[in-house]
């Protein structure tokens, strides 16, 4: 698939040295620095669009806003809409639907899913956002999906923010085109706890992705790492 039928997508995710992005408990998911979070904002100032599973929005009551005012300005004077088209990401449709997400209306609020979702579930969404589609049966087919958000939303520009079941399925259908990450000084362990490509993985090092790293910047105790899709990689 040619990328410009699609939207440019990039993955951002804080991790820790032993690759985790959040506890095992999920009880600390947010553990990164206050230039770790400018770095998102000023990524998601480059986005048309910005989305998230529903378990991330969940559990970090992630709202995908700009990030404020100085943000917001970037966002505008670079030709973009003052705030990001958010995107949640939902097989099943399955997201708490008291989530603070749903309470903030800057910007269209749009869920992704699956034939999986019951009529009651899509109902009850579809009278809290802008727009609910399905693509797939069982699971979510991705490519469909970006190559819908182009068309009906203008979206070039994809961030996505996890969680790691996210990224493993859009790994997998080779739709990541750059992956930002920032390596923090900690190690959480643990079996269970979640890495930033979680889900069913690639079964062997010859289909595995392949990126190149274009940057790898200190600053202060965190490593600010890019990395490129190279032209096999997916």
């Amino acid at each position: 698939m040619n990328p410009s039928k699609r939207p440019f997508v990039l993955v951002n995710m804080a991790m820790t040295a032993d690759g985790k992005i959040a506890t095992a408990n999920r009880a600390v998911t947010s553990f990164g620095s206050d230039r770790d979070r400018e770095h998102l904002y000023a990524l998601r100032a480059t986005a048309d669009a910005v989305m998230c599973g529903a378990r991330t929005v969940e559990l970090s009551q992630a709202t995908l806003d700009t990030g404020g005012e100085k943000f917001r300005r970037r966002r505008l004077k670079s030709g973009r809409a003052e705030h990001p088209v958010r995107v949640i990401v939902s097989g099943s449709g399955s997201i708490d639907l008291a989530s603070e997400i749903f309470r903030v209306k800057t910007s269209p609020l749009i869920v992704l899913t699956t034939r999986r979702v019951t009529p009651k579930k899509r109902e009850l969404l579809c009278g809290l956002t802008d727009e609910v589609k399905s693509f797939g049966d069982r699971e979510l087919h991705f490519l469909a999906a970006l190559l819908w958000l182009r068309k009906a939303w203008g979206v070039k520009r994809l961030l996505c923010e996890g969680g790691g079941a996210l990224n493993d399925a859009l790994f997998r259908a080779g739709l990541v085109d750059e992956i930002h990450l920032t390596l923090c000084p900690k190690i959480f362990g643990g079996r269970m706890a979640p890495t930033i490509a979680d889900g069913l993985g690639f079964g062997s090092l010859k289909a595995a992705g392949r990126y190149r790293f274009t940057s790898v910047r200190p600053v202060r105790d965190e490593l600010f790492i890019v990395l490129t899709r190279t032209p096999s990689g997916g």
